[in-house]
C-alpha cells in the first residue's frame, strides 16, 4: 500500500510502579485489536506476544480495509504485506516487506527476529522463509481488492504516483519508460486513502526501523502512520524517542516529529503516537482536509479496557 495506513502498537510493560503501566496504545480506532493485545498481557503473555496478537487481530479483521489480506493491491493487482516488531530491551528487530501469500505478516516478522540473525527479509525470499517456518501459503486477494484494482484500471490508473515518465501517467496505465526531457511536478499530491496503487515491490515506512516505529525501553516508543513515502524520509519514530530521551513529554515529542516533516511537506497525510517509560502518552497529526483529527486507542491498568482517544491536528 502506498499509504502506510496500518495499525501500529506501542507497548510498555515496565514494572516501575506507575499506575498507568502496563500500557497498550495503537493508531486508529481499532478497538478489537487493542482488546486482543490487552487480553494477551492480562493473561500473562509477554509484550511481544501482545504486539503480535493485537496486530494479527487487525490483519484478520482487515481493519479499515487497508490492513492484511485483501488490502490495496499493487500495479499487478496483488496484495503484498509489510510488518515490523521491535524489542525495546534487546533492540532486536524483525521485519518483512513485500511479503506475498502469507496472511500473518506480523508473525513472520517475529520469526525473522527470533529465528534468524537478520533484521529484514523482503519479497519472495521472505515468503519462502515464512513457508519454511510453517506459515500457510494463501491467496491474499479478495473480491473487494480485485474490484479496487479493476476500478483503478478503468480510471486510467488513477491515482498514480509515477512522475517524469512516458506515456503521461495521469492519462495512461503504461507500461512506462523514462521521459526524455524530465520536468518537475509542482502540483499537490491528491491522496485517497482507500483507492490507490503501489508500484510493485515498493516498501513503505511500516517495516523501516525508526520510520514506522521505534522502541527503546530506556526512553520510550513511537509509531507513525500515514504517507509512508514521505514520512520514512525523516525517521519520525526515532526522532520522537530521542526527544523523549532528552526530557520531552510524549505529546511534545510527537508534535516536534510531525513539525520536522511539515517544514518540507506541508500537505502530507500523517500522524504519530508516543509513549514514555512512565506510561504517559501523546499523539500528533498534520492538519489536511482529509485529516483534521486523529483517533487512537489506549488501554492501561487504570481503564482496564480499550478507550478511544483523539487529538486535533495542527
Amino acid at each position: 500500500m502506498l499509504l502506510s495506513l496500518h495499525l501500529f502498537f506501542l507497548m510498555l510493560y515496565l514494572r516501575l510502579g506507575h499506575t498507568s503501566l502496563p500500557l497498550v496504545i495503537n493508531t486508529w480506532p481499532f478497538k478489537s485489536a487493542t482488546a486482543a493485545a490487552w487480553h494477551a498481557l492480562q493473561s500473562g503473555g509477554s509484550v511481544l506476544d501482545a504486539v503480535e496478537k493485537g496486530c494479527a487481530r487487525c490483519e484478520m479483521d482487515q481493519c479499515d480495509g487497508t490492513v492484511g489480506f485483501g488490502g490495496s493491491p499493487d500495479e499487478t493487482g496483488e496484495t503484498t504485506l509489510d510488518a515490523m516488531i521491535m524489542n525495546g530491551n534487546s533492540m532486536e528487530v524483525g521485519a518483512v516487506a513485500d511479503l506475498r501469500r502469507i496472511k500473518n505478516a506480523i508473525g513472520v516478522a517475529r520469526a525473522v527476529m527470533e529465528r534468524t540473525e537478520h533484521t529484514m527479509l523482503v519479497g519472495e525470499s521472505a515468503s519462502v522463509f515464512a513457508e519454511n517456518m510453517g506459515f500457510a501459503a494463501e491467496d491474499l486477494t479478495t473480491n473487494e481488492s480485485l474490484n479496487v484494482f479493476s476500478q483503478w484500471l478503468k480510471g486510467n490508473c488513477q491515482p498514480n504516483y509515477r512522475k517524469n515518465v512516458s506515456p503521461d501517467p495521469s492519462t495512461s496505465c503504461g507500461p512506462y519508460g523514462p521521459k526524455a526531457a524530465q520536468t518537475q511536478c509542482n502540483g499537490e499530491r491528491q491522496v485517497n486513502i482507500h483507492s490507490h496503487d503501489t508500484i510493485g515491490s515498493r516498501v513503505g515506512d511500516s517495516p523501516i526501523i525508526g520510520a514506522g516505529a521505534y522502541a527503546d525501553s530506556s526512553a520510550g516508543a513511537a509509531a507513525a502512520t500515514g504517507d509512508g513515502d514521505i514520512m520514512m524520509r525523516f525517521l519520525p519514530s526515532y526522532l520522537a524517542v530521542e526527544l523523549m530521551r532528552n526530557g520531552a513529554d510524549p505529546s511534545a515529542a510527537c508534535k516536534s516529529a510531525i513539525s520536522r516533516i511539515k517544514r518540507h511537506y506541508s500537505d502530507f497525510f500523517g500522524a504519530i503516537i508516543c509513549a514514555n517509560t512512565t506510561g504517559h502518552y501523546g499523539a500528533a497529526c498534520n492538519k489536511v482536509p482529509s485529516l483534521t483529527e486523529f483517533h487512537y486507542m489506549v488501554a492501561d491498568s487504570e481503564s482496564d479496557t480499550a478507550v478511544l482517544k483523539s487529538v486535533p491536528c495542527f
